[in-house]
Formats: C-alpha cells, structure tokens, sequence
C-alpha cells in the first residue's frame, strides 16, 4: 500500500497485496519497540501542549467520523480493551474527543486521566471506569452553559494507560444526526456537521470513517460530506461496522466477493475495512470483553470460509477483515506518519521556541517599562495621537479595516443604539444603502440623510378650531388686521417646536453613536497599519487600564460635542420658530415660497428702501379717522367679550398704505354692532366668530384658510431648519472638533496631570497583573515547548 507524499491511502488492490499488507503491519527492525515509544510519548506530550496553548501544530492525527448509531462508540472501546459506557457519552456530548491510548506492559488495570482545562497538566486517576462518562457530559454541560452554544470544537483530553491498549490517539468526534435533540437548537446538526468538517479539514490528520453494513453505498447519508472533505479518499479509512448483520445476507461467493470490493461507489483502489464487534453489553471483566472481540473475528473469518457457498477470496480480502487488523493497521500507520514528520514538527518546535522566547524578551521590555515615567508618557502620548489620526481618516474616508465586518447597517445602529426609530415619524424610513454596512464618515452621512427623510416625513399636524380661536381672538384683541397670518404663523411655529425638538436631539445622539464606534475600528487599523508615528508608540497591549481610561476620555470627548450640538441645533429651532422672525412671512415679500436664491434676491431688493411716505402726514390722534375712533372708544362696553354676542369686532384704521397700527396704548375697543363697518371687518378679520356657528360658509371658509396658511409657515420653518441650519451645524461641531481637537482634547485629559495621578494608570493591580500573568503564561509555554524540542531531538537522533 503505497503512500504518496504525506497522504494515506486506504488498502489498495496490488499484486503483492497480501506481503506488502504484512511489510506494513509488522514495524521494521531498525525501528524499535522502545524508538516507537518514545516518539509516541513525544507527540503525546505535543499534542497536550497544543491543546493547552491553542497552537496550531500539524502533528499525525486519526480523526473518527460517523453516525450517532453507526458503531463509532463501540470501536473506541475495543481499540481501548475495555468498556466505559462511551456509547452513553456519544450521545449527549457535542465536543470532540481526544484518546490517548498508551500501551503501558505494567499497568494491568487501566489508568484514565483527564487534562485539566486550559492547563497542559493531567489531574489525578479515575478509579471507576463508569466516571469516566459522567465526566465527559459534565465537562461538555458546563463548556456549553458557559459559551451560550450547542456544540463547542474545543476538545476534552483522556490519557489512558493500558497492557492491552495500542499506542494510539484518535479524536472520537460528535455523531452526525438528522435531527436535533429535545431541548437543543434545531441548527445542532448543521453545527455539528461544520465542525466535524473543520475538525478534519486539515491534511496531516488520517480520517476513519465508520458505516452501518446494512447501508448501501448508494444510499449512504455521510459519504458525500466525507468527499467533500477528502474527494479521493487519499487520507480516509473507510470502517464497515456491524459486518455479521450482513453476513446473513450472502450466500454464494460471487456476492460476497461483489460486496467486499465495492467497486463502482468508493474506486478501485479504495478498500474499506469490515469490522464486527461483540453486541453484548452486559457487564463482563476486561478481559471476557477482549476475549469476546477475538471470538467474533474468528467467528466472521469462519463463516466466510464455511458458511459460503465457495468461501471468498481470502488472499485479497483477509487483511481488512477483522478488528484485529484495523488495529494493527492504524497503529503502523500513526507510528509511520509520527515518523516522517518529525523532521518537519522538529523545525517548527525550534520556530515556535524563537518566536515565545522573543515575545518573553518584549514582555520583559514592558514590565521594566513600568517604572520610566517619561518613556511611558512618549509612548501613551504618542499611541493616543496615532488613535486620533486614524479617528480622523475613517472620518474622511477609509474601507480599511473591512467594513463587512466592522461597519452597521441602519438596522444594526438603530438596535445596538438603543434609540429604535425617529419620534413622531410613523413611516418606517429608510434611506439609500440602508442596507450596507458602514462606518465613519460614510454612516455619518447616512444618518444625516435618514434625519432629512424623517423631518419631511413630518406635516404640521391637525388643529381644533379651539386652539385657532383662542389664538385668533388673542391677536384681535390687541388690534391690527393681520390676525389670520399670526394665528397661522403661531399654530406653525408651536407644532415646529413640539415636532422638530426630539427630532433633532435624536439626530445628534445617532451620530454620537456613529463617532463612538470609531474607536474600536480606529484601534483596529492602529494594529493592522503602521501609522505615521511608526513604532514610536510601542507595544501598548497590556496595559488595561490605559486603555480603559482613553475608551473613557474619547466618549466624553464625543458625550460633549453631542451635548453642545444639541444645544446649538435648539437654538436655531428658537430662531426660526420666533414671533420675531420673518420664516413665516417670506411669502408676503415675493407672494409664495421660491427657492432660497430668489427668496435672498428677493430679500436684498428690500434692503434701504426708504419708506414711502402719505400725501397727508398727520399725528396719530389727530386725524379725523383719530377722531372717530376715539369718539368711539368712549362708548361702554362689557370688560370681557361675550361669546354670545355674535357681532362681536376689534375696530381697527387702515392707513391709506395698508399698514394697520393699534390705537391707543394696546387698549381693546369697543363693539360695533351690525351696520358696514363691521361687515368690513368681520372679513378683514378672516370670519372672526367662525366657532358660533352664525357665519355659515364664511367661519368654514376662515377656518381652512388658516389651517392651509399654518402648512404652509411649517413647511417654509422645516425647509429653513433642515436645509440652511442643522445640516452645516451638525457637520461643523461633529466632524470637525473631531479632525482638529481631538488629540488635544483626549491629551488634556489623560496627560495634563502629574506624574503619580498618570502613573495610576500603567501602575495600578489590575494592569500590572495582566503583564504578570501573560509572562507567567509564556514562560510556561516557553518550558513545555522546550522540553518537547528536546524530546524530538532524541527523536531525531533514533531516526
């Protein structure tokens, strides 16, 4: 069976079949009992290094795949000789499994420890073989509760020593299942399935997949996901399982012949082995267990040689017939893979001993660091203004680092804000590229144009005929003959001030959230990029509460300027809603609403104009219209207007140039009742008794026109806010101070103090702790990778 490059390929049909099958199971004589076992122990030692460490080492690995039911459980028992109920534990754990088996001549009784998690050290014996399930589901419940998921690629670690075990490891790997358990996520089988597929993914690991003999290659649930991981099965070892189930089946050797080969479904040069295994499980000593393992290979061989019609063909079918030889075959070839590597996994161990060695030296740097005030100021300095430049770049443009990843979608800023939809909007908005993930300037804008959609999404809300009355009257009551234009430019300005107000604080704690997270994505490029400050910032990783404390002073930086944006975007909302503002009253000048280049145009023909002056001039009072009005002032009238009196009028003068002035010292007039002048002024005064219900068509008719004019004043205060005010203002007091004042305001804050308040911050328990522990961790790793570095040196030597 030859063996191409670093890959494995499952027995293959040859000439030779049956030496070459024999050459491979019987290890050479140069290759000693004692070389073997050393170079096991070595990668044993390894793999328990990598696990504790998270490294990503290649080293040979047999990786177990199959069904929940396909026999996966009872094979590890017997490649262990003895039972520990594992068919229980494959049923409820969902974390891989690896199984260190060691053949250990001396050890009569098996001897079962677990590696202690996230540690390389192995804790005491398990006495009980019946523990060893219940310690795997309580391992695998208490990873899962902790982490929130259903499966977890982080595997439990069992070192078994055994006289009747092979030197052997395998990774036993979740079932696949159809369906998910009660209790469980109904994703559990695609998750199970993606991490089986990762697990086996890498190409130094040997793939044993195991199948019910009662499955048809043709109607097989598994094989297609073990092609899509190994198409040519160059590296996989295909286990038939329950073989004596089938065995009924077969009566003449043409069928049993057809079967074995398998030809047309796993190719020609792929043989699978045919595996049974004793189906009592009963509680029996160790050793009936492996005596019952040998009974039925005897059993199975028997029968193909005397219970077939012309037996098989033995000389092409016996080495893969039997758990005997798929033992013997996938220790050969664990112990011939280990072989090979070593050179290879000597040269990486020697890389990875540099690079820690290196990384101790620069966290040495970093402790001794603690104590130089003035390196740690240049150093925090320089890394707070390397922040602030990147703060600046993102804002003015950047796609690095990815937004797919590190951008938000309008959904996403809505949700993780906390601030959900815009008040008072009830149309769900959604603006252009709602949909993209963006970040910095890009999201600025974004919401920027979201507010635009949501203030014209806003009409000046409905008025009662109350509310216009009693503004109406108020405005009649101090005279003139502009009371429908203020009581429409009054009912605008309250809905403005009461609509745009929350609209406008909304918008500026929406882009205070878009600034806040530029620190995280500035930090980010600070990493990935060299800033122009190149390595003078040093390495500033470990220190946690530097850290946290410039996190602190950037969102007090942006907690600010939203707090003064609001402020000033509330002071442009009192300009424009002002009794003495001409928002409203920009359509008197020009007779409707332009655009704003022929409104300003139109606004500077008004400039120094000179008053046009009457014919007569008189002093107020002394005219003869004077003269009525005060003949008539002195007529008596109730104090407070009746509403029952339907004829009820503000007697006002008109000046030959339309302009109306009150008479008297803002002093209500007296009534007049019925006659010409106060039909004249009932119209003057848009139908000012419309709410008794005496004028008929005319009070509908004053109602609706205020109601339109009041439109129209809050369509004309919401194009002046939104296009002229807030827009510039929301830009220059985010992005800008953002662009210039930010290093100087972060620095202010973290650097303007002394040296023992700043000191606080490098020197406190926490930051020390963390360095303290990150160099205990690599000098702990540092010392197992160099033990295995010796081990393999050893290894080498032999080799």
């Amino acid at each position: 069976m030859a063996t191409p490059n670093s890959f494995i390929t499952t027995p293959t049909k040859t000439p030779s079949e049956k030496s070459h099958s024999k050459r491979h199971h019987q290890p050479s004589a140069t290759d000693s009992a004692s070389t073997r076992a050393s170079r096991f122990e070595a990668y044993n030692r390894l793999q328990a290094a990598a696990v504790a460490f998270g490294e990503k080492l290649p080293i040979p690995e047999i990786v177990a795949l199959g069904g929940q039911s396909d026999g996966k459980s009872s094979l590890l028992e017997a490649l262990l000789g003895f039972r520990f109920n594992v068919r229980e534990v494959e049923m409820g754990t969902r974390r891989p499994l690896i199984l260190q088996m060691v053949h250990d001549p001396t050890a009569l009784d098996p001897r079962c420890r677990f590696q202690e998690e996230d540690s390389e050290e192995y804790g005491s014996p398990v006495v009980l073989a019946s523990a060893i399930a219940d310690i795997i589901k309580s391992r695998t419940e208490a990873l899962l509760k902790k982490t929130k998921t259903s499966v977890s690629p982080k595997p439990i670690v069992m070192r078994a020593e055994y006289a009747h075990c092979p030197n052997l490891t395998i990774i036993d790997t979740p079932g696949f299942v159809l369906k998910a358990k009660k209790g469980e996520p109904e994703n559990t089988p695609d998750e199970i399935l993606s991490m089986v597929k990762s697990l086996a993914s890498p190409p130094h690991r040997i793939l044993v997949f195991l199948q019910q003999s009662s499955v048809e290659w043709c109607s097989s649930l598994w094989l297609d996901a073990i092609r899509e991981i190994d198409p040519t099965f160059r590296r996989t070892v295909i286990v038939v399982s329950k073989f004596d189930n089938r065995l009924k089946e077969f009566s003449d050797r043409w069928e049993v012949d057809r079967y074995l080969s398998a030809s047309g479904y796993l190719g020609e040069n792929t043989r699978p082995f045919f595996v049974a295994l004793p189906k009592d499980r009963n509680t029996v000593s160790n050793d009936e267990f492996r005596r019952q393992i040998s009974q039925v290979d005897v059993e199975v061989l028997r029968h193909l040689r005397d219970g077939i019609k012309g037996g098989y063909d033995e000389e092409k079918f016996k080495p893969y017939i039997g758990f005997g030889c798929l033992r013997d075959y996938l220790e050969s070839e664990l112990q011939k893979r280990y072989k090979e590597a070593a050179p290879a996994t000597l040269a990486l161990l020697e890389q990875r001993c540099n690079e820690v060695t290196t990384e101790m030296s620069r966290m040495d740097s970093k402790i001794q660091a603690t104590s130089d005030v003035a390196q740690l100021r240049r150093f925090a300095m320089m890394y707070a203004a390397s922040i602030s430049t990147h703060v600046g770049a993102l804002i003015d443009g950047a796609a690095n680092p990815a937004p797919e990843q590190w951008g938000k979608s309008t959904e996403e800023e809505q949700s993780e804000s906390g601030i959900g939809s815009w008040p008072g909007v009830s149309i769900d908005i959604k603006p252009p590229n709602a949909t993209l993930r963006l970040y910095g300037g890009a999201a600025f804008e974004r919401v920027m144009h979201e507010f635009r959609c949501a203030a014209y999404s806003i009409e000046c809300p409905p008025v009662s005929r109350e509310k216009v009355a009693n503004i109406l009257l108020a405005h009649a009551g101090r005279g003139g003959g502009r009371g429908v234009t203020e009581a429409a430019a009054e009912i605008a300005r309250a809905a403005a001030r009461s609509w745009f107000a929350p609209l406008l604080d909304t918008a500026c704690d929406r882009l205070a959230f878009v600034l806040g997270n530029l620190f995280d994505i500035a930090l980010e490029r600070h990493c990935n990029q060299d800033s122009e400050y190149g390595n003078k910032t040093g390495n500033m990783d470990g220190y946690v509460s530097f850290h946290a404390s410039l996190r602190q002073a950037y969102n007090r930086f942006v907690k600010d300027l939203s707090k003064h944006c609001k402020q000033l975007v509330r002071h442009h909302l009192d300009s424009v809603t002002s009794p003495y503002s001409l928002v409203c009253y920009e359509n008197d000048f020009q007779g409707g609403f332009g655009s704003a280049a022929s409104r300003d145009e139109t606004m500077r023909d008004q400039e120094n104009v000179p008053p046009q002056k009457s014919t007569q001039q008189t002093t107020p009072g002394k005219g003869e219209e004077g003269r009525a009005a005060l003949r008539e002032c002195q007529l008596t009238v109730p104090e407070t207007p009746s509403p029952d009196q339907p004829c009820e009028v503000v007697c006002v003068v008109k000046k030959e140039l339309g302009n109306y002035n009150e008479v008297g010292p803002r002093k209500r007039v007296s009534r007049i009742a019925g006659g010409k002048n106060a039909e004249l002024l009932r119209v003057q005064n848009g139908g000012l008794l419309f709410g008794n219900g005496d004028s008929g068509g005319s009070s509908s008719s004053a109602f609706s026109e205020i109601c339109s004019s009041a439109a129209q004043h809050f369509a004309r205060i919401r194009e002046v806010l939104v296009e002229r005010s807030v827009a510039s203002t929301l830009n220059s007091g985010f992005l800008t101070p953002c662009r210039e004042r930010l290093v100087v305001a972060i620095g202010l804050d973290l650097f303007a103090v002394n040296d023992e308040k700043f000191m606080d911050m490098f020197v406190a328990p926490g930051a020390i702790d963390v360095l303290q522990n990150e160099r205990k961790s690599l000098e702990k790793r540092q010392k197992i990778l160099q033990s295995c570095l010796n081990e393999f040196k050893n290894v080498a030597r032999a080799l």
